[in-house]
This record gives structure tokens, sequence and C-alpha cells, in this order.
């Protein structure tokens, strides 16, 4: 066992994560020093890509029963990663939202039943709040910051003020870009997940051969839109088939430098208008399509350009993990904020709940 200190009230807290909001069964032990300091002690990520690639997309149902499956196996490996058992946890934390449900459930129940079981205290993560804070873990990098998330399931600018305090600046009024990437790959005959299979036919493709459209440019409201590009490729693919090989990728590369064209856009926006609400001189990436290379490059262009700090976590970290949500438990830990359980599993769970929904809202709450 390691030797850490005790775990309570201004000392070293221990936190185990839990995530199983979608596709991705995962389990992480963080630690946070009394002074705010972060540290990854084990990190396990188990992919289900193999049992929904056949049907070209997550499957909800699969996704919740692999989640069942495994998660106990995987909490296992991370504490003995991490070289520790239950006793020396001072909290479990599991993502409560926003997610596909059922994944969601799995992972709620399994950390109350570690809770009730060894006394722990539980915390709810918010997905999206996860993604938010990891700079803090990584970088010990505090708000205020503008945070660009741009995932499978969220395409979002906020302005993070502190943990717990953030402002919804623009949103996707209808898909989100990693949504966008797998369709586009779907499309085109690329294997699934969509992002690395598009980014990987674009390295060979002249981006200039099609004439997209660049969705939202220039607008005063930091605003996402993907559907038309979405079509606009469909359509370009249609007129130009059959589509050898050069044309996959050089449609894959109109399609990538028309995102980056449209987020660069809409971040440059957001960063102006968050200047004028708090000190935010750090542009900070997260979610899976950070990874983008040609996107990174863009947003690297636009921080030198507006002289900001770019900060994007390790790739390993922008994908959906355990150990961000493992840190962000600690942070509501550290704040005395946690949960009780019976804490409802959320489809839905925005972080700027005050925001104006932009397209309205459902059942379930804000559409976008």
């Amino acid at each position: 066992m390691n030797d850490y200190p005790a775990t309570h009230e201004g000392r070293t807290q221990l936190v185990l994560g839990i995530e199983t909001s979608c596709d991705e069964t995962a389990a992480a032990v963080v630690a946070r020093t009394a002074d705010g300091q972060g540290r990854i002690l084990s990190s396990v990520v188990r992919s289900q890509w193999e049992q929904h690639r056949p049907y070209g997309g997550v499957v909800p149902e699969i996704a919740a029963r692999a989640h069942v499956e495994c998660l106990d196996e995987i909490i296992a490996d991370a504490l003995r990663e991490a070289g520790i058992d239950f006793s020396d946890l001072s909290a479990v934390a599991a993502t409560g939202g926003p997610g596909l449900i059922g994944g969601v459930l799995v992972g709620l129940t399994e950390a109350k039943a570690i809770a009730l079981v060894h006394d722990l205290p539980f915390i709810a993560a918010n997905h999206l709040e996860a993604h938010a804070l990891t700079p803090g873990l990584t970088e010990d990098l505090k708000p205020p910051y503008l945070l660009l998330l741009v995932s499978g399931g969220h395409t979002q600018l906020l302005l993070i003020e502190d943990v717990g305090r953030y402002v919804r600046l623009g949103t996707t009024i209808d898909d989100a870009l990693g949504e966008a990437f797998d369709k586009t790959a779907k499309l085109l005959g690329l294997p699934q997940p969509g992002g690395p299979s598009v980014e990987k036919a674009a390295h060979g493709g002249r981006a200039d051969r099609f004439n997209l459209p660049r969705p939202m440019l220039g607008r005063p409201e930091p605003h996402f839109s993907f559907a038309g590009l979405k079509t606009a490729v469909r359509l370009a693919a249609q007129a130009a088939a059959p589509l050898d090989d050069q044309g996959v990728a050089d449609l894959c590369a109109s399609f990538e430098q028309a995102v980056v064209d449209a987020v660069v856009d809409r971040t440059r926006t957001a960063l102006r208008i968050a200047r004028t609400r708090a000190a935010a001189d750090v542009l900070v990436v997260a979610g899976g399509v950070a990874a983008n290379q040609r996107l990174r490059g863009g947003l690297a262009e636009l921080a030198a350009r507006e002289s900001v700090r770019l900060s994007i976590p390790p790739i390993a970290l922008c994908t959906d993990n355990a150990a961000m949500v493992a840190w962000a438990g600690a942070e509501h830990l550290a704040r005395n904020n946690t949960n009780a359980l019976d804490f409802a599993a959320r489809a839905r769970w925005p972080l700027d709940a005050d925001a104006t929904p932009v397209i309205g809202s459902g059942r379930l709450g804000t559409k976008a």
C-alpha cells in the first residue's frame, strides 16, 4: 500500500471516480492535496467500440450492458494500480449526467453502493463540469478561463468563473461537432469512431477542392451549427460520385477545414465577450474532438493572435475518462459539496441552468 497522508479535512483527499455516460467504462483514483494540487494515481478506460462498430454508432442498450459486465473489474484495477483499497478513500464520485441514461444509471448505482458499504461521501459529477475542470488537475490552472468543449454529444463555449460558476456563451443549435465527424465518416464509408477516421483520410487530401459552407460565420452570438455542413458534404459526395480514395481524402480535408474556420471564428467571438466579463486570458479546449490536429493548429493560431494562452489536456484526458470525474468530485468534496444517495440520473444537465434556451426545451430540459 502507498503511504499517503490520512485522508481527512486539511489533508490529502483520495477520490475514486467512475465514468459510464456513453461508450467508455472507466474508473480512476485522484489525489487532491490541501492546497489544491492534483495527481492521477490510476486511470483505467475500456472502450466498447468493437461492440458498437457493426451498427455504425453507439447503441444505448449495448452500452449499458457492457458497463455492467466490466465495471467491477475496472474499479478493482484502478484501486490496484493506485496501490490502495476502499478504506483509503475519502469519497466516491460518478457521472450523474448528462449522458445515455442507462449507462449513467450503471455508474451511479455502483458508486452509491460503494459509498453506502464503505461509509464514504458520494458526489454526482456533471460530465461537462468534469471536462471543464480538468486543467486544474493537469496543470493547476485556476479560473477564470474560456472553455471550448467539443465532443460527440456537446459543443459549447463556457466562461468558467469558478468551481460551480459557469456562464454559457455559445452552444450548438443542432448537431454536436463529434456527431458531425461521425456522420461524415459513415457517409463516406469510413470506420467508426468517425473523428480519427476523417482525420486520417484528410492527411492526404486537398482542403480547397470542395467549396463547403462555414456555418454561423461572423454572427454576434458565438453559437454553432453543423447540420447544414453535413448536408453539404453529402451533396458534394453525390455530385462527385463515384468517389475514389483521393476524392474521399479531399472531401475529408475540405470538411475539416470548414470545421476549423467555423470553430475558430465562433471561439474568437466568445473570447472577446469573455474578456468583457472576466480576466479570461486562457483558452481551454476539451472533449474528444480536441484531439484533431488541424483544429488544434487553428486554435493555436487564434490564441497567438488574441494574446491568450492555449491549454489542451493530454489526449487521454480529452476523451471520456474517470480521472476528470474523480477530480470534479475532489473539488466539490474540498468545498463540502456532496450528494445524497437518492440523487437521480440525468440525461440532460446543463452547466449554466439559467441560460436562455436557444431553441427551446422539452420534457428532459433545455435542448440547446
